[in-house]
Parts: C-alpha cells; structure tokens; sequence
C-alpha cells in the first residue's frame, strides 16, 4: 500500500492517473488498438502495447497503475543502466507472484545479494566452457533425432515448438518433470501445491538416485546432461537450494531456448538470403562433418543472426525491480514502495539507436562495423 504523501510525489510524473476502477493497462492499450485497426503493427505494439502508445504520449519514462500499486516504466538508456548496475542494492528485485515463486522457488533468479553471489558462483560451474563442451555430444543426438523426424514431414508443416520443447527436454535433462506444464495453466491453489509436490518429489527422486550410484560406485559422474552438471555444482548444498534450481534452471532455459529457435527458424524461413548465407558459413567450416567447439566459436554469420533474432523477438521482454526508500534515479525522484520496470522489448524497437528500419529483421546490424554505428548513437 502506498501512502498519501507518496501519492502526491508519484502524480509529479507523466503517466495515467490512478482511477478507483479500471481494466489492466495492457489489455486498455490493446482493446482500442484493435479498435483502430492500426496499420502500424509492430512486436511492441502487439506484446506490450500501453508502453507503445504511452511512450508517445507521455515520453520514455512514466507512471502506470497495477491497482493501487504504482510502476514506473523506464525505456531511457542511462536510467536503465544505473537500475541493473546497481552497486548500492536499492533496486531489489520484485517478489515473485504465486505461480512464479511454485515454479521457480527461492533459487538464483528471486535471491538477492550475498545469497544471489553465493548461487550465482555455484551455477557458473555448469555454464563453464569445458562442462558445455561434455553436452555438445548429446546436443547433436537430440538434434539428429528432430531432424530425423522432420524427414517424414516432407512438404508438410511442422509444429517447431513442440519439436523443439522436445528436443530441449533431451538436451537440459535426459527425463521429464510431470506436472510443469499444467502449472501454467492452473488457477487453483490447491492444484498448484499438488502439482508443485509432484515436481518436488520428481526431481528428489532422480537426484537421489544419481547421488547414490556414484556412491555405490556404478558411475563415476553425475551424468553429463544438465542435471548432472547442476548436480556436481551444488553438492552438498541445502537441498531446498538445489531443488529450486533444478526448477529455475530447466523451466527458464527450455522457455528461453525454445523461444530463441522457434523465432530464429521463422526469420530464416522468411529471408532464404541469410538462411544461405549462414548454410555457407556451415559447410565452409565444418563440411559435412559432425559441428566441433572450436569450429562453432567461429560462426560469425549464426551469431549475427541469432543476435537479430534475439533483438526482435526477446524471450524476456521486461526487467522489474522496486524501491523501499526514497531514491534518486537521474533527474528524478522516486518515493517508496514504487515498482520498477525496463522494457527490454521497448529498448529494442527504439528507432534512435538501431534506425527507421528498426522493424526489419538486418543480422548485418550485428557485424563489427554495424555495432560500431550503433555504439556511437547512444
């Protein structure tokens, strides 16, 4: 709840005012946008468009409502900078909302401070370059098998994301968690605490088992998917630790990953141009030989292409943290008890930095001298 006095400081900015009844914000912006049948379609205007259409209005920073809470949305580049690099801890993270703190508990992507430092170092063990490498190897089996099944579909359509989720599930665990998907779905919290039992006990199960063959002496690792480099990283940690990144890790990595591919093979299949030049680059390095890590540290093309595709279609749009005291950002005055948001979608449609044709899927945008222009521009 915020205070009379904060009410009266928060009014100072440019934004909505606080209505006593009103529809989300969102879905305002979105209704009368398709009332107007703009022709003026872009990602930002589909996926968030009160922030395309207040931006207008009332410039790259303002006040919004989420009931009686108040947030600040930030799309200025220097604002954004001094939020994330925030060596004083005044920007903490938002609290997550039911259904994110089931699925992703209190591990790394909700923890704050020395505990986020001390997660943060364990899980950089599994995101080391020589523990990647050991994955590549299953990477390649789960990607034979897809395509492999993708040849029976010959001139037909294929659902990539169903493809791909499974594709994913091979490469971040060698197993299924039951119950995850339905989490999403679900608004009844009796069902949710069943289905978040189900997971917890899934995951304690198999991790109980890896932890005693190696034991046992049956294996001498604790398998090289995921799992067993998130396993090797956090032994002997609090089990309601390891438990809660098992979660964050997989759930957030197949999404992100899953997103990624999908949106990356629908921008090939619409520029065959860049969809040839990154089959060149390819076989110029590899042939028809099996991808090797030193060889995919040199796909200059691919990395273009995925940085656009990255661009237009980010997995995460948006960036939230609040404030518990009075703080000065910039030129301005935020009282307490005020939710942050960057617009990470918004920063990435911003016609100053990336150009008019800020819409157009250019991986060319990307090379060295692209960056270049663009670096210059901010």
């Amino acid at each position: 709840m915020v205070d009379s006095n904060s009410h009266s400081e928060i009014h100072s900015f440019s934004g909505n005012q606080w209505p006593f009844l009103q529809t989300h914000p969102w879905k305002q912006q979105r209704n009368q946008q398709h009332a107007k049948g703009s022709h003026e379609q872009t990602v930002l205007s589909a996926v968030q468009p009160h922030i395309h259409s207040w931006t207008k209005s009332y410039g790259k920073n303002f006040l919004q409502w989420h009931g009686l809470q108040p947030a600040l949305i930030i799309t200025e580049p220097e604002l954004c900078k001094e939020i994330l690099n925030d060596k004083d801890r005044v920007y903490t993270k938002s609290k997550p909302n039911f259904h994110s703190k089931k699925l992703f508990g209190d591990g790394i992507i909700v923890a704050e401070g020395e505990k986020w430092s001390k997660l943060r170092t364990l899980s950089n063990h599994a995101f080391h370059g020589d523990s990647l490498k050991s994955m590549i190897p299953d990477i390649i089996a789960s990607s034979e098998w897809m395509l492999e099944g993708w040849k029976k579909h010959e001139g037909k359509e294929i659902e990539v994301h169903e493809q791909f989720r499974l594709r994913n599930n091979q490469k971040l665990l060698q197993f299924r968690i039951p119950g995850i998907s339905k989490v999403y779905k679900s608004s009844d919290e009796k069902e949710s605490e069943k289905l978040e039992k189900g997971i917890h006990d899934s995951i304690i199960k198999i991790v109980k088992k890896r932890e005693k063959e190696v034991v046992s002496g049956e294996e001498d690792s604790y398998g090289s998917d995921f799992l067993g480099m998130l396993l090797k990283a956090h032994y002997g940690a609090n089990e309601k630790h390891r438990i809660s990144e098992c979660k964050a890790f997989y759930i957030a990595g197949q999404e992100t990953t899953n997103s990624l591919l999908i949106w990356t093979v629908f921008l090939l299949a619409l520029h065959p141009d860049w969809q040839e030049e990154a089959r060149k680059e390819v076989l110029k390095l590899f042939g028809k030989e099996t991808p090797n890590p030193d060889g995919l540290a040199k796909l200059k093309t691919m990395s273009m292409i995925i940085n656009a595709s990255l661009r237009l279609y980010p997995p995460v749009i948006g960036v939230g943290r609040k404030v518990d005291m009075e703080v000065r950002l910039g030129n301005l005055i935020v009282p307490a008890n005020v939710q942050l948001h960057i617009s990470t979608l918004a920063l990435h449609l911003e016609p100053q930095f990336w150009g008019q044709d800020v819409k157009l899927f250019k991986p060319e945008r990307f090379s060295k001298h692209g960056l270049h222009v663009i670096l210059n521009s901010l």
